[in-house]
């Protein structure tokens, strides 16, 4: 196990549990951040493959074609465990190892470099909004028990379009009607109605650092400001906990952390 001053608190520890994410204030520093963001700025000035375009997804209110106005929108850097040594030292840092020990409850944990592994650049203008799902939709492991790490390059609010989540929705099982064809939740239910209206927003500051768990629901809005809002994005699983063979799960390496 790693150094237990950089351990989780026994109340973070339980709002996790609960909750299905925690927020660490202030876990990476301004210069950290400041860094990064250089980077993915530069990376995106340059429209550095592999890139994700908002047309590609045709959430709502992203351009319909790549010919129209906002048609070259970013939407996420791919790839950025690989991309730069920057966010590869930040993905496996002793930090990020201890925490994932300490919410995981175990050790040898990886990091996937199929599912998430990005840099989040929703832009002012063009940026689509993600309606509620959870991120297992399209994951495929032996067990649902996943860990995503967002980092918090600048501010992130309401206007700019934060993650919203619904507290404690890890532990539900929910009914295939509830759902679209794309796995989102249907707004038009009464049910689901009723358990969006449980939803909070989870604003960040630079730096902060939120872990949530797999199975959360959550969604965002678009960015209604002037600027660009960028977020690096991780997800983990244990040791044990495998990748199904022939799957988009399995068509990176892990990489395992120190610990």
């Amino acid at each position: 196990m790693t150094n237990l001053n950089q351990s989780l608190s026994e109340t973070e520890l339980a709002s996790f549990k609960r909750d299905g994410f925690v927020v660490i204030k202030k876990l990476a520093s301004t210069q950290i951040c400041d860094e990064m963001c250089a980077i993915a700025q530069s990376h995106l000035g340059q429209h550095l493959a592999p890139i994700e375009y908002e047309v590609d997804v045709q959430y709502p209110g992203a351009p319909k074609t790549v010919d129209e106005e906002g048609g070259k929108t970013t939407r996420r850097l791919l790839h950025a465990y690989s991309r730069h040594e920057l966010f590869r030292n930040w993905s496996t840092s002793p930090q990020i190892a201890s925490h994932l020990d300490n919410l995981f409850m175990s050790g040898h944990n990886r990091l996937s470099q199929c599912h998430h592994n990005c840099v989040m650049t929703k832009q002012p203008g063009y940026s689509s909004a993600t309606l509620w799902h959870q991120d297992n939709r399209y994951w495929h492991f032996d067990e649902e028990n996943l860990i995503s790490v967002w980092l918090a390059l600048g501010a992130e609010t309401k206007k700019n379009g934060c993650l919203r989540v619904i507290p404690g929705t890890h532990e539900l099982e929910l009914s295939p009607g509830r759902f679209d064809a794309n796995l989102f939740l249907r707004p038009d239910l009464a049910e689901n109605k009723a358990l969006i209206a449980k939803a909070i927003k989870v604003e960040l500051e630079k730096g902060d650092v939120l872990f949530f768990h797999s199975k959360l629901f959550h969604a965002a809005g678009r960015n209604l400001s002037d600027d660009t809002k960028f977020s690096v994005v991780f997800t983990y699983h244990q040791g044990r906990n495998d990748p199904i063979v022939g799957t988009r799960s399995d068509k990176f390496p892990s990489v395992e952390l120190n610990t």
